[in-house]
């Protein structure tokens, strides 16, 4: 084996530093990285709107429920509320893929039901997010689905 110098011997560790630290800039370059939301300043300015939603949620005597078939997200609104006066928006928020976000607009039935299509999302884990109302009276669930 042939003997190297200690001038050569740190050039090759100085190179071989520099180029693993070009890698690693290289590979976090191209990393995607998703905010949870563009508009996240405002959220956590809300964020106490939302809790009292949610604490207004609880002590309903019927709650908001909902059940996943194959093809549909059936939800059902509390019977004690009228159809007319219910509003409001169901978020199937992607946590991985910010892409595969979807909104539906709250439209339920003359019995408080409401069908979604799960043919419009990606298969995936999605959180659900329910922020809807009765009338100006205003309410906040949320749980977590997988679509396949």
């Amino acid at each position: 084996m042939k003997n190297i110098s200690w001038g050569t011997g740190i050039a090759i560790l100085y190179i071989s530093f520099v180029v693993g630290i070009l890698g690693l800039v290289a590979l976090t370059t191209t990393q995607r990285v998703d905010l949870v939301s563009e508009d996240y300043y405002a959220l956590e300015l809300d964020f106490q709107n939302k809790i009292d939603k949610t604490r207004r949620t609880k002590s309903l005597t019927e709650p908001l429920n909902w059940k996943m078939t194959e093809t549909t997200l059936e939800v059902q609104f509390p019977k004690e509320f009228d159809h007319k006066n219910l509003a409001g928006k169901i978020r199937f928020y992607c946590p991985a893929n910010n892409t595969k976000d979807t909104d539906f607009i709250i439209m339920p039935n003359s019995e408080n039901h409401q069908t979604i299509p799960l043919a419009k999302l990606h298969p995936g884990r999605y959180l659900l997010q329910f922020d809807w109302k009765n009338s100006e009276t205003t309410y906040w669930n949320e749980g977590a689905v997988v679509v396949m």
